[in-house]
């Protein structure tokens, strides 16, 4: 008989966690925050202290009865949620709503979901962490007084349904400022040459560095010239060869911001996917044999890239086995921690270094498998010796202009065998250069100038906005993901060939934020704000004093712009085309999956319609209808015929508007990360290059 009750957050996390704890535990799940504050009205009382006013989640209901239920039949109840200041709140709403005694041990924590960490949490509960539980509280509250106060008066200046959350509004102003730096841009003219060498019968390439020992930049096509005058009929003649051995160390095991970035580049994961699937390795999948369901990787929420002394040994053994004596550390590699970590856990690792990807793919989707490849890589890399890379750098002389050439090959591979980092420029690894003896003259090929002109700085990624946000401070690692959906499903930005632009509706909200809530923009408010949070979990600050410091001046600035700001009305731009309905002009609109049309005659007439980018290619299923491109729910572009639904031709890939040569059926861009983008037939082999 059952004499103990566990509650977690999720349904498979209890499966797993109910597994190993056998029949005298009942495991249940509360699916996550059971109280919050009410979404009528804001519900904290700023003249008591701040205090909440919470209520039971709407739907949660059967839940609570359920597990209040469950508590009545056993001698214990243990809350097992997540080991963060989430899960702390979750255990807290719990043990008040069940009436528990908060003066017993009621907490258990664990950092992975495995038979033996689970038997070891159980042995050590605690109590709840009340400087956890005030660090949620605070920023839950602070961020409801922030949105409760400012989104009314944006609903009634602006437009209903705008918001404007602490963090939310910072990352648009990002996007923003980065929108005005391209814009302001002016691009410089600037040159290169490259020469083209022969050393013992192999080209390679040196560039121009300047004269004598002084670098030189090439502004101008006259500058061009006068290198050209100098180096004319003079050999190229090598003044000095360096070589070097040079140690490159692997990344550090992921933190949950590294690991969206990684996967942004290397899966091209969004962020809150990456969130979702690191969810679903973490609380368990069936792996099948006598492990059945087991989490495949620690708690994915961390700032920490500390690892155990028992995961580093399982490693080094693994590495010993796998590669060899030369692939170990000697000693482990400590990471310098980060100054505003909260080193509260591990850094996201596999729970076991013996589940290889190839061992366990069988039980794991596509995107499953791809992600703990990617954590199981990069962990097992972070503890391998580091690579030996030779290095080589030769100026060559020429009339008294100096030409360089750099280039480096791998001497021990240490870590890359397993994995390297990506990287937000692609560049690609130097080649290594010929043998070449310093006085030696060498063969010019070719002198290739080239015209350059400064580029603006790059729009944002996903994964370069999260690395923005943690350089600088704002927000935390579990809010980023919910983040980046909020500001695009309020229309604030749009993400355009996987870059974020503003739309002109974010661009109107914060102009208004700039004017009249310049603190909420500022980034060194904002951070200074994420400091006293987590002052507040260490216990080093009262939460209260946290936010009195933040709302009197906030309260202030609330009441002059309910008075001041101005309402902004916001025309919709028009089309070239007309509702054929009633005949009025249709009318740009932004909605949850991007741009469409609908008729300015709203809401007499309510026609809409996608916008239609025409291809100009037949459609080769119906050949009466033409190709053209369409986005589906998830963004995603593809190309089906403007007939549909009478004609349900479709393809990912962009059709060409010439048949194969070979067997005349439809040609299409194919792309491929490694090779680029080809053209290939959809019947045959034929395959030519996109250039060609």
């Amino acid at each position: 008989m059952a004499d103990t009750l566990v509650i977690v957050e999720s349904p498979a996390k209890a499966k797993t966690i109910g597994k190993y704890l056998g029949s005298k535990y009942i495991v249940k799940a509360s699916m996550g925050h059971v109280r919050d504050l009410p979404k009528s009205q804001t519900g904290v009382d700023v003249t008591r202290s701040f205090e909440p006013k919470y209520i039971t989640i709407r739907g949660k209901g059967d839940v609570l009865k359920s597990l209040k239920d469950a508590a009545k039949k056993v001698k214990k109840v243990y809350l097992a949620a997540d080991p963060d200041r989430e899960g702390e709140a979750i255990a807290w709403h719990l043990a008040q709503y069940l009436g528990l005694d908060m003066s017993q041990p009621l907490r258990v924590v664990f950092n992975e979901i495995t038979k033996d960490a689970i038997k070891e949490a159980f042995k050590h509960p605690r109590h709840i962490n009340m400087d956890l539980v005030n660090a949620q509280q605070a920023r839950r509250i602070l961020d409801r007084l922030v949105g409760y106060n400012i989104s009314p008066i944006l609903w009634k200046k602006v437009r209903k349904g705008l918001s404007a959350g602490r963090v939310q509004s910072v990352t648009v102003k990002l996007i923003i400022d980065r929108e005005r730096e391209i814009q302001q841009f002016v691009p410089e003219e600037y040159w290169t040459i490259a020469s083209k060498l022969l050393s013992n019968g192999k080209e390679f390439e040196a560039k121009f560095y300047g004269y004598g020992e002084e670098k030189v930049e090439l502004s101008s096509e006259d500058d061009v010239k006068q290198v050209f005058e100098k180096i004319k009929d003079q050999p190229f003649t090598v003044k000095k060869v360096t070589k070097r051995e040079r140690k490159r160390n692997p990344a550090a095991p992921f933190i949950t911001s590294s690991l969206q970035q990684e996967a942004a580049r290397k899966l091209n994961f969004r962020t809150a996917k990456t969130m979702r699937i690191a969810q679903e390795l973490y609380e368990g999948i069936d792996v099948g044999g006598k492990e059945g369901a087991v989490g495949l990787i620690t708690y994915m929420r961390t700032d920490s890239t500390r690892i155990s002394e028992t995961a580093q040994k399982e490693a080094k053994d693994y590495i010993l086995e796998k590669y060899g004596q030369d692939y170990i550390l000697t000693e482990p590699r400590v990471q310098a921690k980060k100054e505003n970590a909260q080193d509260a856990h591990e850094a996201i690792r596999p729970t076991s270094v013996s589940r290889t990807p190839d061992e366990i793919k069988q039980f794991l989707s596509r995107d499953q498998l791809r992600l703990y490849r990617l954590i199981w890589e990069r962990f097992l890399a972070s503890q391998m010796a580091s690579a030996v890379l030779d290095t080589m750098s030769v100026d060559i002389e020429a009339g008294g202009v100096i030409f360089r050439a750099t280039g480096s090959k791998v001497k021990f591979p240490g870590f890359m065998k397993v994995y390297i980092e990506g990287n937000d420029d692609g560049t690609e690894e130097e080649s290594f250069l010929p043998p070449i003896e310093e006085g030696q003259v060498l063969e010019s090929r070719e002198l290739e100038p080239n015209q350059h002109f400064t580029q603006p700085p790059p729009r944002y990624s996903e994964a370069r906005l999260v690395k923005t946000l943690e350089e600088l401070g704002i927000g935390r690692p579990s809010t980023y993901a919910p983040t980046l959906e909020t500001v695009q499903k309020r229309g604030y930005v749009a993400l355009e060939e996987k870059r974020f632009v503003p739309t002109e509706l974010g661009e109107i909200i914060i102009t208004l934020m700039e004017e009249f809530f310049p603190e909420i923009l500022d980034v060194e408010f904002t951070a200074k704000m994420e400091s006293g949070l987590d002052a507040v979990e260490e216990g080093i600050t009262d939460w209260v004093k946290v936010l009195d410091s933040f709302y009197h001046d906030f309260a202030k600035r609330v009441a002059y712009a309910e008075e001041e700001m101005k309402e902004v009305e916001i025309k919709d731009e028009e089309s070239d085309e007309n509702c054929e309905l009633c005949g009025s002009v249709m009318v740009y609109k932004l909605g949850r999956f991007g741009k469409f049309l609908a008729c300015s005659g709203f809401p007499d007439c309510r026609n809409t319609k996608a916008i239609v980018k025409e291809i100009g290619v037949k459609c080769p299923n119906c050949e009466t209808g033409s190709i053209i491109e369409r986005k589906s729910k998830k963004s995603r572009i593809f190309y089906g015929c403007n007939r549909y639904p009478e004609c349900d031709f479709v393809s990912w890939d962009k059709p060409i508007a010439r048949p194969c040569p070979k067997c005349s059926h439809m040609l299409v861009e194919k792309k491929r990360k490694k090779q680029g983008v080809s053209i290939v037939c959809t019947n045959c082999d034929y395959q030519e290059e996109a250039d060609s």
